[in-house]
C-alpha cells in the first residue's frame, strides 16, 4: 500500500472524524448527564436548576427572522465568493469557460431562499 492508497483514505477519514467526532461526544456527555440526573432523582435529591439549564442548552429553538436573515446573508455572500473566484481566476488565467458559476449559483439560490424565508417567518427575534 503506497501513498496512493494511504493519502484518499486519510483524507475521507480526517473528514469523517470531524464530521462524526464532535456528534459522538456530545451524546456521550448528554448520556453522562442524564444517568446522573436520573440517579439524583431516585435517590430523591432536589435538581438544582442549572442542571436542567444545562440539559435545554442545546435544544434547538425555532428560527427566528434574524437568524434566517443572517445564514441568507451567509449562503449569498459564498456564492458570491465562489463565482468571483471563478471570474477572476479564469480572467487571469485566460480561460473564456467559468464553469464555477454553476456551482456558485447552488449556495445564492440558498441564500435567497433564506432571505426570503426571513420576511415570512413569524417567529421574532426576542431582545435580552
Amino acid at each position: 500500500m503506497g501513498p496512493e492508497i494511504i493519502v484518499p483514505i486519510g483524507a475521507f477519514a480526517m473528514i469523517v472524524a470531524i464530521v462524526c467526532l464532535p456528534f459522538y461526544f456530545r451524546s456521550r456527555e448528554r448520556r453522562e448527564m442524564q444517568r446522573t440526573l436520573r440517579v439524583a432523582i431516585e435517590k430523591g435529591q432536589p435538581v438544582p436548576p442549572e442542571v436542567i439549564e444545562a440539559m435545554s442548552r442545546s435544544v434547538k429553538t425555532p428560527p427566528t427572522r434574524l437568524r434566517d436573515l443572517r445564514t441568507g446573508v451567509i449562503w449569498l455572500a459564498v456564492g458570491i465568493g465562489i463565482a468571483g473566484a471563478t471570474y477572476f481566476g479564469d480572467f487571469i488565467h485566460g480561460g473564456n469557460d467559468f464553469d464555477g458559476f454553476g456551482f456558485a449559483c447552488i449556495p445564492v439560490v440558498i441564500g435567497v431562499a433564506f432571505i426570503v424565508l426571513s420576511f415570512f417567518n413569524p417567529n421574532k427575534e426576542e431582545r435580552v
